[in-house]
């Protein structure tokens, strides 16, 4: 179960809680796993949680392959990026390799992060100079490249840096709702990239580094290619603040900041208004649920 964990510091010793509110602070999406009701003999009782972030676990529901199950589970839920609940019947018998023989509801409440989720394609200098600033902001951050040797040893705690061969493969695997920057060092490479994420239809915003000559000429080949001019529209090329010139590393990364900042801030004029009704729709489905477990109750 510990090689579950990406962390080399495996467990931890926090209660469920103490991460959550740890974890709420920060940056990442979490999972609160709790064991919404159990039946017959099971390794905890109902009312036990725990937590799983992307990297590491806290608190246990009783361990053995239910856990891990579990544990799988609420990391695929953490890759779609999406504030949302789940429940799940997990039967503690022979397909969990445990001999309980109880049963167990399992609810899982994912808490996805506020910050911003933003994809950036390009190791070059005005990376170089970007990902710092970002560091300092309410971002999370996907930093994408093939060449290995371009990345600092360390990176920001927000930052994930990502080598690979072909970076276009990245698109697929990027959340819904994600922010694009494209600062590649390969006009052809942008062009593709450029391609496969307005063919994705859900992206939060796409930013492409160039001059005017360079949109013009993408905005012909996206068109020759048979992209609509909403879809082609939908492409901020040349990246960054009209007001901010310059065309020093700095400068043009600083431009950048602020057109990122503007697109978080206008996130979270929303969000109070999403949250809301997420919460009511959770309380719909734990009244649900709870009338279902009573039903069942009064046949059993």
């Amino acid at each position: 179960m510990a090689m579950l964990n990406i962390s080399t510091q495996g467990l931890h010793a926090h209660s469920w809680l103490e991460a959550a509110t740890e974890l709420e602070q920060g940056t990442e999406t979490y999972v609160i796993v709790t064991l919404l009701s159990t039946a017959g003999s099971t390794p905890r009782a109902s009312g036990t949680k725990m937590v799983v972030s992307e990297h590491n676990i806290y608190a246990t529901i009783g361990g053995g392959h239910l856990e891990f199950k579990a544990i799988k589970q609420a990391r695929q839920l953490i890759e779609q990026g999406e504030t949302c609940q789940q429940v799940e019947n997990f039967q503690l018998g022979a397909n969990l390799g445990q001999c309980c023989g109880g049963q167990v509801v399992v609810l899982f409440e994912v808490f996805a992060s506020d910050s911003m989720q933003l994809d950036v394609y390009g190791a070059g200098h005005v990376a170089q100079a970007l990902i710092p600033v970002l560091a300092q902001l309410p971002i999370r951050v996907r930093w994408i490249d093939s060449r290995a040797d371009l990345f600092p040893e360390h990176v920001p705690a927000n930052v994930k840096k990502i080598i690979d061969e072909e970076p276009t493969d990245q698109v697929k695997s990027a959340a819904k709702n994600t922010a694009f920057l494209i600062l590649t060092h390969n006009h052809q490479l942008d062009f593709s990239l450029t391609q496969a994420i307005i063919k994705r239809a859900d992206s939060l915003w796409l930013g492409v580094i160039g001059s005017d000559t360079k949109a013009k000429k993408f905005q012909y080949r996206l068109a020759q290619r048979g992209f609509t001019e909403k879809q082609v529209q939908s492409m901020t090329c040349p990246v960054g603040l009209k007001e901010v010139s310059g065309k020093l590393p700095m400068e043009v990364a600083i431009s950048i900041a602020g057109q990122l900042v503007d697109l978080y801030q206008s996130l979270q004029v929303e969000q109070p208004k999403q949250k809301g009704k997420e919460w009511k729709e959770l309380q719909s489905n734990l009244v649900h649920l709870s009338a279902l477990q009573s039903k069942k109750s009064k046949v059993g």
